[in-house]
């Protein structure tokens, strides 16, 4: 080392800060050769004294640094040995100072705080690594407290790799993500400044990769196949892949179930595990194997795509085992791929619920009287529809094959031509056996007397209320609308129904809504028929902001998209004095009713749904709403398939005030064939009465222009039933989620892979969320040493047996102290703070691990 480079580092080393309560630097240089003996007093070194140690002045030394000069820091240069310190005189000296060497590799180590000279070969083996000033000084930052042959290794591989953390495992996660994304920058440093042999051998004792040929490729299929295994025992591979396996594959399993549950490596994983899919020919082999014996494996995407294939071909084959089906579904939740695949898993599901409900009927609807059709619909028939929606809300959002249009197929059929024709034929035959052609089913609540029984009353005692009118939102989207709120909002929800004007379209289905004596159309022959409400227009959000402060002054009338920009202290001043508040708010006729859109209403459909419950959350919050009601115009039908049109359109009598493809408005009634007709006596106030005209079933009438589709305005249950969905907030309703306790009683580890049982301890219900958990162990370090399991409570069974969660957990193998004390981490993951949800104490007592930390 030259001398200019000597100078550096021990000017460097006095300026460094005191520790310990030090009040100086004592820096103490052994030279046996006497390379610098000329050299020592042309050191240029601000206030800090020079002494020359020989073996005859060791007590003079002694006087100078304690006696005379106690405050100043000294440089003691020694041309010679250093003694033991058996026979070091200055030994409490240099205890409290530092050692200089002018030996490169002995500087580096005594920087480190390295006092252990057997380790010399090591650090000189990486010389060209510590050479490099970032290298070292990143390789300081591990704060390494245990140095040995093993940590050196391992600690320049993490430095190289540009790792935090001086571990094995972390390494490893590197260089998979670099060679999944064809990227080599760490491989590279790894190769210039490191020791691939010495990797290698690291691998080999870590994870049991011992081919012949090693490349990171190799590698990551021999990685990714040993977690294949580990996860499906019971698979019966290849031999070729045999090969590929490790004799011990816990270290490599928790290892790739850190890799691909990991947020930021989730794409790399994926990258890899299709290289390797195609590498190792997987589709050639998958066909082969049973499906049961993959259920729980998440190597690669193919067995998610397999299990949806095999359950779709059941279905469509006619094999009704709903319930295996929707187990084997369930399995897959936690699972790697299952967002990648969550809506074609929700499609199949939703088809495997409308076909059990065709099955629990047996594709029959009974006879029976309208109103206990309708009994029947609130009831039980309305999740028909609610299934085909959200089959078709998933299967419109599945974009990546077509691998459902079987599926789709089948279930179009299922509803169309099983339960649509049936409700359909039922349905108009109880309109047929009634004694009355007026519209209005007796008994049943109307939308005429909306105000008067689910507004005035509020009114009547002094409450505010704020109704949101939802056009075209159906009855079985008021059924989940109310189940998101009393899962989701603090307060409850109740659904109850009308039936909607005829016809059932927005035109006279709004004006309906807002209190009124008298509702009739106004015509001429010049312009076309208009609804008027006390003789007063309807149309536009004014002329209902007028109707209503008719019947209560403190009241107003509110578009949606208005009120969602609003900012608190304008929503205040706007609604505080009123008594009643009217939101119109039009989502899903917006979309239904534009043949270039109408596909998308059951989107629309879910965005109103989101879009009501944010309203309602605006108003709580923002001007402590305590009550809500939510009800529509009208409803709707939609089938997917084209639709063919009834044929030509029946002669009616007198004029026709207005066709639709659902209805003919007629001033005089004049018999149709495959048709119902009804007066608007005891509807309207028009005079004479008019004559509404309705195709039988959910027919369309032949109307020029496209968009047949999606349709309203007709008499089937779907258009006619409107929800009425009340909520009424109360803080005091208690929001929680469901517990879960570990059930085994053993807090000991004996084996290598353990098993362990969880209990939700009450079931899913109302107010109740369920809990979403990742558990793994850590050790005291808090060092993840098994895989990650994640749990999903949300099980809704009454029985207790039924709410039980077994999970298995693989460890390291590594050593592990039967006196330490280990933990069981419950971590809440959709708590952003708080994440820990519980910690439970564990001993390991595992006979046979080996003891490479890594």
């Amino acid at each position: 080392m030259k001398l200019r480079e000597v100078q550096r580092i021990l000017n460097e080393t006095f300026h460094k800060p005191l520790r310990f309560g030090q009040k100086r630097h004592l820096v103490f240089w052994y030279d046996p050769e006497g390379e610098f003996n000329e050299d020592i007093h042309d050191l240029q070194m601000d206030q800090v004294r020079i002494w020359e140690l020989t073996p005859n002045n060791f007590f003079t030394t002694k006087y100078e640094l304690e006696k005379r000069y106690p405050d100043s820091s000294f440089l003691i240069y020694a041309r010679m040995a250093k003694p033991v310190p058996q026979e070091d005189w200055l030994f409490d000296q240099l205890k409290m100072g530092v050692e200089f060497s002018a030996d490169k590799t002995i500087v580096i180590m005594r920087e480190l705080g390295i006092s252990d000279n057997t380790l010399r070969q090591t650090f000189e083996h990486y010389a060209k690594f510590f050479a490099n000033k970032r290298y070292f000084t990143a390789f300081h930052a591990l704060g390494i407290q245990d140095y040995n042959d093993k940590t050196i290794d391992v600690a320049v591989l993490a430095v190289l790799t540009h790792n935090p953390l001086n571990k094995l495992d972390e390494v490893m996660k590197v260089l998979i993500r670099e060679t999944a994304m064809n990227e080599s920058r760490s491989w590279e440093a790894i190769e210039k400044f490191g020791d691939t042999d010495v990797f290698w051998q690291l691998v080999e004792k870590a994870y049991g990769y011992a081919r012949d040929e090693k490349t990171l490729q190799d590698l990551l299929i021999f990685f990714t196949l040993t977690y294949l295994a580990s996860t499906a025992p019971d698979l019966n591979l290849p031999e070729g892949w045999k090969t590929y396996l490790a004799v011990r594959p816990m270290n490599v399993a928790v290892l790739m179930n850190q890799f691909m549950n990991q947020p930021k490596d989730r794409g790399a994983f994926q990258k890899l595990s299709e290289s390797v899919a195609k590498t190792i020919h997987l589709s050639n082999h998958l066909a082969t194997w049973d499906v049961r014996y993959y259920l729980n494996a998440d190597a690669f995407k193919a067995f998610d795509q397999a299990l949806i294939q095999y359950i779709e071909t059941q279905l469509t084959s006619g094999v009704r085992q709903f319930g295996h089906y929707l187990e084997m579904m369930n399995k897959r939740r936690t699972l790697h791929w299952y967002p990648d695949y969550r809506n074609a898993y929700e499609a199949v599901g939703q088809a495997i619920r409308l076909f059990q409900l065709d099955a629990k009927h047996q594709q029959f609807i009974p006879e029976s009287s309208a109103y206990q059709l309708i009994q029947d619909y609130i009831k039980d028939y309305y999740q028909f529809d609610q299934a085909y929606r959200k089959f078709y809300t998933a299967y419109d959002r599945w974009q990546q094959d077509d691998s459902l249009v079987p599926l789709r197929r089948h279930v179009e059929q299922v509803y169309s031509q099983s339960y649509m024709r049936e409700l359909a034929v039922k349905w108009t035959q109880s309109l047929n056996r009634q004694m009355s052609d007026r519209w209005p089913i007796t008994d049943i609540p109307q939308q005429t007397r909306f105000y008067i029984e689910h507004v005035q009353s509020f009114v009547n005692k002094g409450e505010r209320i704020f109704v949101i009118i939802s056009d075209a939102f159906r009855y079985e989207a008021g059924q989940e609308l109310v189940e998101r709120l009393n899962q989701e909002k603090k307060g409850t929800a109740e659904l109850a129904f009308m039936q909607s004007t005829l016809p059932s379209y927005t035109a006279l289905g709004m004006p309906a809504l807002l209190p009124h004596r008298t509702l009739r159309y106004q015509w001429d022959a010049e312009n076309d028929p208009e609804v008027l409400l006390d003789d007063m227009m309807t149309v536009g959000t004014q002329a209902r902001n007028q109707l209503l402060q008719k019947r209560v002054k403190d009241s107003m009338v509110i578009r949606a998209q208005d009120l969602r920009e609003m900012r608190q202290q304008e929503m205040r001043q706007k609604f505080q004095p009123c008594k009643v508040v009217y939101i119109y708010h039009n989502r899903i006729d917006a979309s239904g009713d534009h043949p270039a859109s109408e596909t998308e209403v059951f989107a629309a459909t879910d965005q109103a749904i989101d879009e009501l419950i944010m309203l309602i959350n605006k108003l709580v919050n923002n001007v402590s709403a305590s009550a809500v009601i939510v009800t529509a115009d009208h409803g709707y039908l939609y089938q997917r398939d084209p639709l063919n049109p009834s044929g030509k359109m029946p002669r009616v009598g007198g004029k026709k005030l207005i066709v639709n493809r659902r209805f003919i408005l007629s001033e005089q009634e004049k018999e149709a064939e495959g048709t119902l007709q009804f007066s608007t006596e005891g509807e309207l106030a028009n005079e004479p009465p008019l004559t509404i005209t309705v195709p039988n079933g959910d027919e369309r009438f032949m109307v020029a222009g496209g968009g047949s589709n999606y349709v309203h305005g007709g008499a089937m249950p779907q258009e006619i039933i409107v929800p009425v969905v009340t909520f009424k907030s109360s803080r005091k309703t208690a929001m929680r989620q469901v517990s879960v306790k570990l059930m085994s009683s053993t807090r000991k580890i004996t084996n290598m892979i353990s098993f362990l049982d969880f209990f939700q301890t009450q079931p899913m219900e109302e107010k109740v969320r369920p809990r979403r958990l990742k558990i793994y162990f850590i050790d005291p370090d808090g060092e993840r040493i098994t895989n990650e399991n994640h749990l999903m409570a949300d099980r809704s069974s009454e029985k207790s047996a039924d709410r039980v969660y077994r999970e298995k957990f693989v460890f390291k193998n590594r050593s592990y102290d039967r006196r330490t004390t280990y933990y069981l981490i419950m971590e809440d993951e959709d708590q952003s703070v708080e994440k820990v949800y519980d910690r439970i104490p564990f001993t390991i007592d595992i006979a046979f691990a080996d003891d490479f930390e890594f």
